[in-house]
């Protein structure tokens, strides 16, 4: 059975209009293994629903509680990878920050972040599969409401 977790990528809008270079992305530096960029994620515990998990290591990983995100519909994110020789499932979805200037208070899980343009931000993402949940986070806000 794959291990299973589940997060949001994170996006904040340095204004309020859809322009694609005021997007920002929150990813967090890891304080364990190569010190990789994130978004926050993590297993999801037994009995737990997949956006609860998302929403719960959000607010232990960067201290963003559900009040402070907005949910986009529509988008959802499934990576699939090995880590140690196990299959995993990652389940991204999107969510905006209300307040652009909230702050972020990290655990001990993490020793950084960082709010990133698309570009800064895949040059982060150590893995292709994350640049390309980027990439496509970045092109739905683009064409969101415009079908």
């Amino acid at each position: 059975m794959a291990l299973r977790a589940c997060g949001f990528i994170i996006f904040r809008r340095l204004v309020q209009h859809p322009s694609p270079d005021k997007i920002e992305f929150l990813l967090l530096k890891t304080s364990y293994g190569e010190h990789h960029w994130t978004p926050p994620k993590g297993h999801v515990d037994p009995g737990e629903d997949d956006i609860t998990t998302a929403l719960r290591e959000t607010q232990e990983e960067a201290g963003l509680s559900e009040d402070h995100l907005r949910k986009v519909d529509g988008f959802l994110q499934k990576l699939h990878y090995k880590v140690q020789g196990k299959d995993k499932e990652v389940l991204y979805w999107l969510a905006e920050l209300r307040d652009p200037n909230t702050r972020v208070i990290l655990s001990d899980e993490h020793q950084d972040y960082r709010w990133a343009r698309l570009q800064e931000a895949c040059e982060l993402a150590k893995y292709k599969d994350l640049k390309d949940t980027l990439q496509a986070a970045q092109l739905y806000l683009e064409t969101e409401g415009k079908q």
